[in-house]
């Protein structure tokens, strides 16, 4: 094993104290990125893990089908269309990836074929010398990394090609970890290890075998920072890195839901209509094309936001005493009179406190809000035994947000809704199947 891969595998599975990464933990991230059969723009997961790489590739290509593509029938798309969808997905990961001036790509790939030409590259990604076809299937922890070879591309163009001409290697048994080393390589080791908060815990669970927060960020924002607030925090003398630019595609998580932390605007507020969301295990996708519902903030959910940064505990209200500030933040009128004035109109039996309810009806009574009463959003699991008959596919259905008022309409209490409560407090949602989508 190479001094590079021998870093790239301490950063990933870290240092056993076995010395050896189970061979089960192995197996289960052994797969490439492939198309469930059942539904033709969605990737399939086979066992508990990868889905930390998975779900966000699912995530973009998603957003590149729904919304830089041509086709009308985005579910139906031809073979030919997955392969440059899925690559050019994954040129798009690794661009973003790329810290280096001037340009340098790295992918991890297989050996390549020799050829008599020594001006051209060979077309294909089949590995010819070691490992054969069969010995690739064959290859455990030990040999995978011993013949894993580093390729490097000098621009955006010569990546594209590369990535294109690699399908096969991506679509193969080790084309998930192959695409996650290229990633790790694009963005360098170092680079790696400065963002990440504790360097000692690896980037995929070694008992567990979830991939980190600083994994998913990585593939989601190019950055490997442990932490999914808006910006930098300082702690104890230490600074704590966060996500610091409007992402492509949004993450929420069900940890949120139960104050173990709060995802910032970065994240919660992405370009595109698509979140990943977390469980305590899994990662699974929600999408709209609903493009309302990433429109700039409307004054009143503005104003909800604000009061609620001034509510870090989710209560649903303020101390009277932090009315001025937040009327400050807003650029509301809050010369002390008129704010004493609005104490006593808020909280006429004195109690104390300023309820986020009679805040927004006060100062923003017209719910301006851009998103529409309903619209159909859908949601992907890439685990096959989370699926209705183990079959990968889209569970559809349509949401409504409604406003802080009391909804007319009321569904059942479930994981994914929680998780999207924690972006759309009053949302609920309407699936066209007779369960609700499983966030595990």
């Amino acid at each position: 094993m190479s001094d590079t891969s021998k870093e790239v595998v301490d950063l990933v599975w870290g240092r056993p104290s076995s010395g050896a990464v189970s061979a089960s933990l192995f197996g289960r991230w052994s797969q490439g990125l492939v198309f469930s059969e059942s539904e033709r723009t969605a990737l399939e997961q086979f066992e508990g893990g990868p889905c930390a790489v998975i779900a966000p590739v699912q995530a973009f290509l998603l957003k590149n089908i729904l919304f830089n593509s041509e086709g009308s029938n985005w579910r139906d798309i031809s073979e030919e269309e997955q392969r440059t969808v899925l690559c050019s997905t994954l040129s798009e990961i690794l661009e973003s990836a790329c810290l280096n001036t001037p340009l340098a790509f790295h992918l991890a790939t297989w050996p390549r074929a020799k050829t008599t030409d020594s001006h051209q590259e060979p077309e294909s990604s089949q590995p010819t010398d070691t490992p054969t076809a069969l010995a690739a299937e064959e290859l455990g922890f030990e040999g995978f990394h011993s013949v894993i070879q580093k390729r490097t591309l000098r621009n955006v163009s010569e990546l594209r090609e590369a990535v294109l001409s690699l399908y096969d290697t991506w679509r193969n048994k080790f084309g998930v970890l192959l695409f996650l080393y290229s990633v790790i390589l694009t963005k360098g080791i170092e680079n790696i290890k400065n963002e990440i908060e504790d360097t000692s815990e690896p980037l995929i669970d070694p008992v567990y075998g979830h991939g980190s927060q600083s994994l998913i960020n990585l593939l989601v924002t190019g950055h490997a920072v442990s932490n999914v607030w808006d910006g930098d925090r300082e702690c104890s003398g230490m600074m704590l890195h966060g996500i610091h630019q409007q992402a492509s595609v949004g993450f929420l998580t069900l940890m949120e839901s139960l104050r173990y932390c709060k995802v910032g605007a970065c994240l919660k507020s992405p370009k595109f209509p698509i979140w990943i969301l977390g469980s305590e295990t899994h990662l699974s996708v929600f999408f709209t094309k609903e493009m309302a519902l990433v429109a700039p903030e409307s004054s009143s959910e503005q104003a909800r936001r604000v009061f609620q940064s001034f509510d870090p505990e989710d209560n649903g209200f303020i101390p009277d005493t932090l009315l001025e500030d937040v009327m400050k933040a807003l650029d509301l009128v809050s010369d002390p009179d008129y704010v004493n004035l609005m104490k006593s109109k808020l909280d006429p039996e004195g109690l104390g406190i300023i309820l986020l309810g009679q805040f927004l009806l006060e100062f923003f009574p017209d719910q301006d809000s851009v998103i529409p009463d309903s619209f159909p959003v859908y949601h992907y699991n890439g685990l096959k035994q989370s699926n209705h008959n183990e079959k990968v596919s889209y569970v559809e259905g349509t949401a409504l947000v409604m406003g802080f008022e009391d909804p007319m309409v009321r569904t059942d209490d479930t994981p994914v809704k929680r998780c999207l409560q924690t972006k759309w407090p009053y949302i609920e949602l309407l699936w066209t199947t007779e369960r609700s989508p499983s966030l595990n």
